[in-house]
């Protein structure tokens, strides 16, 4: 499959990290775009919530290096 060959060996980690970015993208926008009395909330939310999803695409791309052993002294 050429879309698992660029989602590397952590599939599971890309299609967290890719739910989740549009989940809290939507959380985002519902506050800007609804008319809520307490739209701060899902700016905000949202906002904290996009930054902790580097957490995701942190993971995946470190478990996707490749290096090989013989650089690392083995």
């Amino acid at each position: 499959m050429v879309f698992s060959k660029h989602m590397g060996h952590c599939a599971l980690i890309f299609l967290l990290g890719l739910i989740g970015d549009v989940a809290r993208s939507s959380i985002l926008l519902l506050g800007i775009f609804a008319s809520l009395s307490f739209w701060d909330f899902f700016i905000y939310s949202g906002a904290v919530l996009i930054a902790f999803s580097l957490l995701f695409w942190i993971s995946w791309y470190v478990c996707n290096i490749k290096v090989p052993f013989r650089e690392l002294g083995f």
